[in-house]
């Protein structure tokens, strides 16, 4: 199985995660200026195991005490507060210890506190009211034209409701899943660290569910089934006595009968064995072990079925399954790479204070959580005379399944939930500058509740830094020559290791791919949802929004037709749910709209942002596939529902050994609701067939999918053309590439007023 990293873009910022610290050289309350960057660029952010290393630099945090701003309509002042924390801000690491010891302490006996495991400890996050009332009068850049006040109107609070959290408790001891909600207070976040105790407001058990597997039970798993004598005995058979050597990768069970019913917190474990044991960086999953069959119950750590099925050789040591430096494996690195630097002699053109992030048009909200990983709230765009346009509330990746296509044992049961049966936030890893991110960066760190209750942070998990995009735009004729647009791109970069399978002697399976002797690549595929909360044109409180479907069309041979070469383009309103149910069409140029229903441009049409789709798939695997049963969603690229608090996950929330079919989007769509003029929430699938190569091995190469947001109809005209252009004459004695024979340029002959090359 691949990893990911992810990316999510504006014009086109990218969004991944890590995290730098920046100066701000304002002064507190003083608004800073935007630097203006040549050419395109783009914001990125990218994904973090927890370090010790300290960052490299301070920077001042924003903090404004008391600010008064007159508002015209009532000719009165309004007292605005800065506040500690934003509602959306993830939680602290002290807000997390206060959220565990309230919880624990809440137990109703002694056996009960002992058994709890915390499998989630996340922010709740606020009605989207609190939010406005947050960016209009507590956290700048103050904005109180979100909630414009008028006589008679609600007096504004002095102060926001406190932040709470939401916990997800595995027992150990009953095998129960409970669910908790906590109030935390300023003074419990900020100081006390956990000396004083939050409020439960709600608890509740949820019947017939297994929560997310955590790494603690991965590694104790491990002991166990290396411990089991018949295991021992079935790798003595293999010629493996050393269980060192021995890799046990626990894979949650899925759902395919009865037998997989939540009642017992169940694995399935992969097995694996590296040839050195004195070699921690070998790659130990070429080799990995067939035949045997175990099934552990991770509630009591035991073993409680074991079979050895079948006698599969190990596969050799394969020469070229390693990873590390030339000389470790055999090899040597290729020495003609050169240091490429990005260099920011006047430092970035965003700006950080908290969570919160400006670059120049463009301002969002940075989250995280351990489920989803990366998450951008309140996304929007500074539009000149029109002020600052929503455009999402929240995007996120809610979601990613790995589904093989091999039939045999143990690889059909391989399909991964990465985000419901694990969490991409939680592996996600500590960034390095100059590897994962470069240039002028700034990172954030990334809080977390271990299985135990104690709290694990992530240093440098999310990064935020600027990226050459590439020609933003150019236009060249015989009078002129000239060289960032509103859109946002989702990319996911996958890389890592195949998941693989061993052969007999002489043995090939058309489900996959040998790669080496003995061993082969199963098929399968990747698929990720993105859930974008939209809010095109619409300030807190509206709800204009509806989808359109854009298909072109080729025009009938006919009187209006008649060169043969006309085509044009034909919208349907998808005004409710089950309409909604859509696939991508390339042959078509399919792509959705985003539109507000009563907001228009300078030429009277509806403002609006569209969804491009990227390349895609759908699952492969028959309609009456066994993962299917808890990944219905994967059955169509777009779904699409009006805003609802607790839909959150596209296969429920808690999709380990769901024995329920279709629970989730699937089913909340049945209910049909209206689709016209409303909060509405996008849910795109998209994918990828994976059919392994040979250069797939040992690591794999990162492959990019994605998607865009576009701008279509929102601007009066190109979002970019007030981007200055770069500097594009360079010392040709100091930048010219010189060929073999010193001369430059190759010998190519000029082009007058051409364009040899653009990219739009």
């Amino acid at each position: 199985m691949a990893s990911t990293t992810q990316k999510a873009t504006h014009p086109p910022p990218h969004v991944s995660t890590e995290s730098l610290p920046i100066r701000r050289d304002s002064a507190p309350g003083a608004p800073a200026e935007f630097l203006h960057r040549r050419d395109d660029q783009s914001i990125n952010t990218t994904a973090t195991k927890p370090s010790t290393k300290d960052l490299d630099g301070k920077f001042v945090k924003l903090m404004v005490k008391e600010i008064k701003l007159p508002v015209a309509e009532l000719g009165v002042p309004i007292m605005l507060r800065a506040q500690t924390s934003h509602p959306l801000d993830p939680l602290s690491a002290a807000e997390i210890s206060v959220a565990v010891a309230t919880v624990r302490a809440a137990g109703e006996t002694p056996e009960v506190r002992d058994g709890m495991r915390f499998v989630e400890v996340v922010l709740k996050e606020p009605d989207k009211h609190v939010v406005a009332l947050a960016d209009a009068y507590f956290f700048p850049p103050f904005q109180p034209s979100l909630l414009p006040r008028t006589k008679g109107g609600a007096v504004i609070p002095s102060k926001l409701p406190p932040r709470r959290a939401r916990l997800v408790v595995y027992n150990k001891k009953s095998n129960e899943t409970s669910v908790w909600i906590v109030e935390l207070s300023e003074v419990h976040a900020a100081t006390r660290g956990g000396h004083h105790r939050g409020k439960v407001i709600s608890s509740q058990v949820i019947r017939d569910v297994q929560p997310p597997m955590d790494a603690v039970e991965y590694a104790e798993c491990e002991a166990v089934v290396k411990d089991y004598p018949p295991f021992q005995e079935a790798m003595k058979k293999r010629g493996i006595v050393d269980m060192d050597l021995v890799m046990v990768d626990a894979w949650c069970v899925g759902y395919h009968s009865d037998a997989d019913a939540p009642s017992r917190r169940l694995a399935r474990p992969l097995i694996f064995c590296r040839t050195e044991s004195d070699c921690p960086m070998e790659n130990g999953y070429a080799r990995p072990v067939e035949g045997i069959y175990v099934l552990v119950d991770m509630q009591n750590m035991v073993v409680i079925e074991f079979e050895d099925r079948k006698l599969v050789p190990l596969p050799p040591a394969d020469p070229l399954r390693n990873y590390t430096a030339g000389e470790t494996r055999g090899g040597v690195d290729r020495s003609d790479v050169k240091p490429l630097q990005i260099v920011q002699p006047e430092g970035p053109s965003f700006r950080v204070n908290g969570h919160y992030v400006e670059w120049q048009k463009w301002n969002f909200r940075i989250g995280f959580t351990p489920r989803e990983g990366l998450v951008m709230h309140s996304v929007a765009y500074v539009d000149g005379s029109r002020g600052r346009r929503p455009i999402a509330n929240r995007l996120s990746f809610v979601e990613m399944v790995v589904p093989y296509g091999d039939p045999n044992d143990p690889h059909y049961r391989k399909n991964a939930f990465d985000a419901g049966e694990d969490g991409l936030g939680k592996n996600a890893h500590s960034l390095k500058k100059g590897c994962d991110c470069l240039g002028y960066i700034k990172y954030f760190d990334a809080h977390f509740t271990n299985f135990t209750g104690g709290v694990d942070t992530i240093e440098n998990c999310v990064c935020l830094h600027e990226e050459d995009h590439g020609i933003l735009w150019k236009h060249q004729d015989w009078r002129t020559g000239l060289a960032e647009d509103g859109k946002i791109e989702a990319e996911v970069k996958l890389t890592g290791i195949l998941s693989l399978g061993a052969l007999q002697p002489g043995e090939s399976r058309k489900y996959g791919t040998t790669i080496a002797p003995g061993l082969y690549a199963p098929v399968h595929q990747h698929f990720f949802v993105a859930r974008m909360d939209m809010a095109v044109d619409c300030k807190p409180g509206e709800a204009y929004n509806q989808v359109v479907e854009v298909d072109v069309k080729v025009e009938e041979p006919g009187t209006t037709n008649v060169h043969n070469n006309a085509f044009y383009t034909e919208e349907t309103v998808l005004r409710s749910e089950l309409q909604a149910m859509r696939d991508i069409n390339p042959l078509s140029a399919r792509h959705w709209i985003v539109r507000n229903t009563r907001t228009v441009n300078r030429t009277g049409q509806l403002t609006g942002y569209k969804l491009v789709p990227g390349s895609n798939c759908l699952p492969l695997a028959g309609s009456e596939a066994k993962f299917l049963r808890r990944a219905a969603f994967l059955k169509h690229n777009l779904w699409v529902t009006p805003y609802t608090h607790d839909e959150n996950f596209p296969g429920g929330e808690f999709p380990n050994q769901n024995p329920r079919v279709g629970e989730g989007l699937a089913s909340w769509v049945k209910q049909n609701r209206c689709l016209e003029e409303t909060d509405i929430v996008l849910w795109y699938v998209f994918g990828i067939t994976h059919v392994p190569r040979l250069e797939d091995w040992p690591v794999m190469p990162v492959e990019h999918i994605g998607f865009m947001l576009q701008p279509h109809g929102f601007f009066n005209c190109s979002p970019a053309v007030d981007v200055p252009p770069g500097a594009c004459e360079m010392d040709v004695k100091e930048h010219e590439v010189k060929d073999s024979s010193g001369t430059g340029g190759g010998g190519a002959k000029p082009i007058p007023n051409g364009l040899i090359a653009s990219k739009l």
